[in-house]
C-alpha cells in the first residue's frame, strides 16, 4: 500500500467523493451533494482512500445541525481490499475521538442477491476488522397504494385523547413493534422513541389512534404525515391480535390525508411483524446492518 493515501476532503474538493461509481445506485439514499447542503455532511467528517489518484475506498460520516449525539457513519463504499477499509475506518476514528457506529444499508433481501453480497462483502469485512461489531438489523418497508385488508369489526379506533394518555400507553408497552427513525430521534434529539415518542414526535395528538377492544385500548399507532416520507412512527401493542387492524387504520388515516407512500421501520428478527407489514400491503425497501464500537 505504498502508493495509497488516506485523508478527509477539504473545502473545494467534495466532488471527489462522487468520482467513485456508486456500487449500489438501485438503493434509496441521500446524494452526497444533497447531504452537504442540508449540512449533514461535511468535508472534514469525509474521507478518502486514494490509490495513484484514484479513490478506491470513501467514508461519509453524518450529523444534522444541531444533533445532540455522535456523527455515524452513512456512506461506506470500499473498492479495495477489507485490510485498507479498515486503515481507512481507523484513520477517521482516531480524527472523530472514537469508533462511531456504522449503518450498513443496502436494497431489501441481499442475503439472496450474489450482485448485492459482492459489494457488501468488503465494507462489512473492514468494519469488524476496525473493530466494530454487527448488533442487529433494521428494515425500512414501504406501503404504495396496495388494498387494505378489511376491518373485522372486532376493534373500534379513535383519535388519542391527550399526550397524557399517548404517554400511560407507551409506559405499557414493553417493545413497541414499529420504531421508524429511531436512530435519527436518538442521534439529533437523545430521544429513545421507545420510552418518549412525544420528545420527538410533536405533531398534532390527533395524529395518533387507539385501538379499543370492549371499550378498553389495546393498541396505539403514533404516525407523521408530514416527515420526509409519511410513516408509521410507533405500533405499540397490548394484545398482538390488533397489529395487522391497527396498521390498516394508520395507513388508511395517511392515505386520506393524501399520502401515497407510507414508510415503517421494523427490526429484522420480529418476523411476526415484518409478516403483518407485507400482509397490510407494505413491501421491503432496504436494510440497515447496525455496526457499533465493540464496548458498546
Amino acid at each position: 500500500m505504498t502508493d495509497l493515501v488516506i485523508r478527509p476532503l477539504v473545502a473545494g474538493e467534495e466532488t471527489l467523493f462522487d468520482s467513485m461509481p456508486d456500487p449500489l445506485p438501485q438503493l434509496r439514499q441521500v446524494a452526497y451533494a444533497d447531504g452537504l447542503a442540508g449540512g449533514g455532511f461535511r468535508p472534514e467528517n469525509t474521507w478518502v482512500a486514494l490509490r495513484a489518484g484514484r479513490v478506491v475506498g470513501r467514508a461519509a460520516w453524518v450529523l444534522p445541525p444541531g444533533a445532540v449525539g455522535d456523527p455515524w457513519l452513512e456512506r461506506f463504499d470500499l473498492a479495495a481490499e477489507p485490510a485498507l477499509g479498515a486503515a481507512l475506518l481507523r484513520a477517521a476514528h482516531e480524527a472523530l475521538g472514537g469508533p462511531r457506529r456504522y449503518y450498513a444499508a443496502m436494497p431489501a433481501h441481499w442475503r439472496r442477491r450474489p450482485e448485492v453480497l459482492a459489494v457488501m462483502k468488503a465494507p462489512m469485512a473492514a468494519a469488524r476488522l476496525a473493530g466494530l461489531v454487527e448488533r442487529g438489523e433494521r428494515l425500512r418497508c414501504s406501503w404504495t397504494g396496495a388494498p387494505l385488508p378489511a376491518a373485522s369489526g372486532r376493534y373500534k379506533f379513535r383519535p388519542a385523547v391527550d399526550a397524557a394518555e399517548i404517554n400511560a400507553l407507551v409506559a405499557r408497552v414493553a417493545d413497541p413493534d414499529v420504531l421508524t427513525g429511531r436512530e435519527m430521534a436518538l442521534a439529533v434529539g437523545g430521544v429513545d422513541l421507545a420510552t418518549d415518542p412525544l420528545a420527538w414526535l410533536t405533531g398534532p395528538v390527533g395524529e395518533w389512534r387507539v385501538a379499543l377492544h370492549a371499550g378498553e385500548p389495546v393498541g396505539l399507532v403514533g404516525t407523521a404525515g408530514q416527515a420526509c416520507y409519511p410513516l408509521i412512527a410507533y405500533l405499540g401493542l397490548l394484545d398482538d391480535a390488533v397489529r395487522g387492524e391497527l396498521l390498516a387504520e394508520a395507513v388508511g388515516v395517511l392515505a386520506y390525508g393524501g399520502a401515497r407512500e407510507v414508510v415503517a421501520d421494523v427490526d429484522a428478527h420480529r418476523v411476526a411483524v415484518v409478516a403483518e407489514l407485507e400482509r397490510t400491503g407494505f413491501r421491503q425497501l432496504r436494510s440497515r446492518i447496525v455496526f457499533e464500537p465493540a464496548g458498546d
